[in-house]
């Protein structure tokens, strides 16, 4: 049984048009160096993730165009809502997915801005390609499929 000091996994933004509009290949989960007002201000919930990707920079990766809105209750040292925030991955991981982008000409894009058990923000990052608009219909056509199999299925028994 689970302790009682344990929390459930705290979803605080998602990405939902990224599934659409990307072909995601893989999944990593990256921690987030925050401020004190920034981490107060995402437990709020208002931050966005939808418009951000992430970019490499002096071999560091960096979250850019993330809306953290400002904490209300801070004062003069208040963080500044759409600043680059440095993405806290191991060295292997940050060449892995700095290869794929460069060589095979893939994206990272955020999927979820959450809080772990442990109470700390992490962001789920995907390694994606960009859909063309055949492929978002092709996409669309098998999803409407799948339901409609499954409502003839059920209608026969």
């Amino acid at each position: 049984m689970a302790d009682k000091n344990e929390r459930p996994i705290k979803v605080v933004a998602e990405n939902r048009k990224a599934r659409c509009n990307y072909a995601i290949e893989d999944t990593i989960e990256a921690g987030i160096a925050l401020t004190g007002t920034e981490v107060k201000s995402i437990r709020s919930g208002k931050s966005t993730i939808a418009e951000s990707y992430a970019d490499s920079k002096d071999g560091e990766l960096w979250l850019i165009n993330a809306n953290i809105p400002e904490y209300l209750q801070g004062n003069r040292f208040n963080h500044e809502p759409k600043r680059p925030r440095k993405l806290l991955l191991h060295r292997k991981q940050i060449n892995k997915l700095m290869g794929a982008v460069d060589r095979e000409g893939m994206t990272l894009i955020p999927l979820k801005l959450y809080f772990n058990e442990r109470g700390r923000a992490k962001l789920l990052l995907a390694i994606a390609k960009g859909k063309k608009l055949h492929d978002k219909r092709e996409t669309v056509k098998k999803r409407d499929w799948g339901r409609e199999k499954g409502r003839l299925m059920r209608a026969r028994g």
